[in-house]
């Protein structure tokens, strides 16, 4: 795995076709990794380096291996057999669009004698250059005689002129003002190869449209961009959970029934009856003043800290309590994250001067102790910071080279503490039991809204009408909570990972804790000692199982029907 990690940063650097200047050191990430796309050439070669260590994996006698390297083995295997397929995708999904750029290759040509210094004939790469420059003339007057084009094309057309640009540039950086003749002839003509570039990139954008299945328009103003059922799917299979799309919705709306069936006993003891909207909207009302939200969320910290020591659950190293810190959350990043995130840095959201009133009332809503209490402990400890903690400190190779980062255990984890911390009565009054219930229904409703919208069933409106409806978010809150599940910073299956993740430890808490195979307090350690990784592979350590080296997802954490 060192080896390999090493080998692919020294060719993702070496095929770079950004402006990559560093000096590229010793190790895996000397000089930085080099720009994410990859070219034709740095694919093709990426796809050897995965061949030649799927050679060496065959040459390992996994039966003599402990189950401890059988797990990373099965990893670290999932790493190039994903590697694999996204290369081929890209193969394939590239040989769609290079047909509109027929000169991407004489382009690339230009840089190559860059990387080994050699001498080049000025005069005649400015030939070269303007005959290129021909070339992407007549392929933008062709393009706009197209019709309309799948913007995932489009999207991956911009990143290839982007690449070729970053190539040209490249080479141009490195012979002009020390290559005399270079210098004289080339300036000018590259130059106007780059903007000839850029307008050529324009056009094919402009014939960019997304023809992913999806409902009637209802006026989503929204963006986004469905993956469909077949990539959904790939994606589960790669975290290692054998339901479908469809099961996970109905897994979601069991859920849901469940929440629904508590929020109204919440309700009633409330005096509200069946009307919980009611009841939800008095403890939405219990917000604080201003400049007091930060001092309650560290009195809610200490309070879930000591019920978390009192009932003996979980190991707290003293530094990680000494060292997590708060700031305040700006009011940009609040439009797309109306909640507090957390890690060794606690981001409170909360209003600034600089909201208007609706926006100042719609944040003090929807962070009002109640609702923070279910979430306090998810941020820092035994959440997130806890995990980040314990991630720097055992078995770091699986994060630094496995790249096992999975958001089934990241968030999974800490959705499993709420899980457990209701089920031991950490909410105290009915208000507290409705603050919790919210975060709990605001999970299962990531799992029916993401998977819908990826499905093409829900637009980007039906997302957020459904949050403010069923989950009783702030209208401005739920528009946030879509647009950063959307807009591309995560990828479709996050949203579904927090209620999944959470109900996979649960359901293998419920294997090992309750029939006293382990205690609780050892279980929730060995959580975290383990590190990130789909929750399947952390049960096979924990359970001790035999498996083989093919081995495929196949544990039912859930019960549909029962």
């Amino acid at each position: 795995m060192v080896q390999y990690n090493a080998d692919l940063g020294n060719i993702t650097r070496f095929y770079a076709t950004n402006a990559n200047t560093g000096f590229g050191g010793f190790g895996g990430r000397g000089g930085g990794q080099g720009n994410t796309y990859n070219s034709p050439e740095r694919r093709a070669r990426m796809q050897k380096l995965i061949a030649s260590y799927e050679k060496k994996m065959d040459a390992v006698n996994f039966d003599k291996i402990s189950v401890y390297a059988k797990v990373d083995y099965i990893l670290f295997k999932r790493i190039l057999d994903d590697s694999k397929d996204k290369l081929k995708t890209e193969d394939e999904n590239y040989a769609k669009i290079a047909g509109y750029m027929p000169f991407a290759e004489k382009v690339y040509e230009l840089e190559r004698p860059r990387r080994r210094g050699l001498n080049v004939n000025g005069e005649q790469v400015a030939k070269q250059m303007n005959e290129i420059i021909k070339q992407v003339v007549a392929a933008k007057d062709a393009l706009k005689k197209e019709g309309t084009i799948d913007i995932k094309l489009t999207n991956l057309g911009g990143e290839a002129i982007r690449s070729l640009q970053g190539s040209l540039k490249n080479a141009f950086e490195f012979y002009n003002g020390y290559d005399p003749m270079y210098t004289w002839w080339v300036p000018r003509t590259y130059s106007d190869l780059d903007s000839t570039l850029s307008s050529f990139a324009a056009v094919l954008r402009s014939k960019g449209k997304d023809l992913s299945p999806k409902p009637k328009d209802d006026g989503s103003t929204i963006p986004g961009i469905a993956v469909g059922r077949d990539e959904l799917v790939r994606q589960l299979a790669l975290e290692y959970i054998p339901y479908t799309p469809e099961e996970l919705i109905a897994i979601a709306e069991k859920e849901f029934a469940y929440c629904d069936a508590e929020l109204l006993k919440a309700s009633r003891e409330m005096g509200f009856g069946d009307k919980w909207k009611d009841a939800q909207e008095k403890v939405k009302n219990s917000f604080l003043p201003p400049g007091q939200q930060p001092q309650e969320m560290y009195e809610l910290y200490k309070q879930s800290v000591e019920f978390l020591r009192k009932n003996d659950m979980v190991t707290i190293p003293e530094l990680s309590e000494e060292t997590w810190r708060m700031v305040m959350m700006t009011p940009e990043r609040q439009l797309v994250n109306p909640f507090f995130t957390g890690g060794e840095t606690l981001s409170i959201s909360y209003p600034t001067n600089t909201m208007g009133y609706d926006e100042k009332m719609m944040s003090m809503r929807g962070n009002v102790p109640a609702f923070s209490r279910a979430t306090v402990h998810h941020e820092l400890i035994a959440g997130h910071w806890l995990q980040a903690y314990m991630a720097q400190r055992n078995k770091t190779y699986r994060r630094d080279l496995l790249n096992t980062n999975t958001p089934f255990w990241g968030e999974g984890s800490a959705l499993y503490y709420e899980l457990l911390l209701w089920d031991m009565k950490f909410p105290r009054t009915p208000e507290e039991r409705i603050g919790m219930l919210f975060w709990r229904m605001h999970r299962c409703a990531r799992i029916m809204f993401s998977l819908n919208f990826h499905l093409g069933k829900w637009t980007t409106q039906q997302s957020v009408d459904f949050l403010v409806d069923r989950v009783g978010f702030e209208r401005a809150n739920a528009e946030g909570e879509v647009r950063r599940s959307f807009n591309g910073s995560y990828p479709p299956l996050y949203q579904l990972a927090y209620m999944t993740g959470g109900m996979q430890l649960y359901a293998l808490k419920k294997e090992l804790v309750d029939s006293k195979k382990m205690t609780l307090k050892q279980y929730n350690d060995a959580i975290y000692s383990e590190g990130s990784m789909p929750i399947e592979l952390l049960r096979v350590i924990l359970t001790d199982q035999k498996i083989t080296k093919d081995f495929k997802t196949n544990w039912r954490f859930y019960d549909i029907k029962k």
